[in-house]
């Protein structure tokens, strides 16, 4: 992980928006493990709103070099303070199909 120097801005808004923010309902299905989940859509919808009162923004950048694919997520603060992570896994194959799985 990655971070601005000073994060108090960036705690205090996350702290406030952690309180609003409810969990995602499990509005999609699964029938090959009979099961539901929250998908991405559900996800970004409960917590777009709550994250964006509080001057928070979500940042995702993907990368592909060699067969690997990373996805860069960084949290902004309208201040901006900011954390990032990244995380890496080798692509199936080297098609758009491949990478975006």
């Amino acid at each position: 992980m990655k971070k601005s120097e000073d994060l108090n801005e960036f705690g205090a808004a996350l702290a406030l928006a952690n309180i609003e923010m409810s969990n995602p309902k499990a509005t999609s299905s699964n029938p090959f493990f009979k099961s539901t989940y929250a998908d991405l859509a559900e996800c970004i919808n409960v917590s777009r709103p709550v994250l964006s009162k509080h001057g928070l923004s979500v940042v995702q950048t993907p990368s592909y070099d060699m067969g690997i694919v990373t996805v860069e997520t960084m949290l902004l603060h309208s201040s901006g303070q900011w954390i990032m992570g990244e995380i890496s896994a080798p692509a199936d194959k080297a098609t758009a199909q491949g990478i975006g799985s």
